[in-house]
């Protein structure tokens, strides 16, 4: 990986801490590692748990496509131990989002992302 493709993955992941922050989310983990792999975002609004896959790609649509249905199964499994491990109720609620950033830096959220 370039010096330019990882600052542009960093500016894009404080893009999307901004964006749900702003939405009322507190922000858990940034780049949270566990042996299943790593998610880029871990934010929480009352019971809701959301783990997200933050993208920066020319568009919204090239950044959606990017994401492989492997890498949701490695941020899923990632899950479970976040959740495991930090003492959360088995029945939290999680929800699995993709935040898609565009050249321009517009941050597009899609919720459930694995089933869209």
């Amino acid at each position: 990986m370039s010096r330019t493709t990882y600052f542009n993955g960093l500016a894009a992941e404080e893009i999307a801490e901004r964006v749900y922050r702003d939405l009322g989310f507190e922000v858990l983990e940034k780049r949270w590692r566990s042996e299943a792999g790593e998610v880029d975002l871990i934010v929480q609004k009352d019971a809701l748990l959301v783990f997200i896959e933050v993208k920066a790609r020319r568009s919204h649509e090239t950044a959606a496509a990017s994401i492989s249905q492997k890498q949701w199964l490695r941020i899923m499994a990632s899950a479970e131990l976040f959740v495991s491990r930090n003492g959360f109720p088995p029945l939290t609620d999680l929800r699995f989002d993709a935040a898609l950033i565009d050249q321009t830096g517009v941050c597009k959220i899609i919720e459930n992302a694995p089933v869209f």
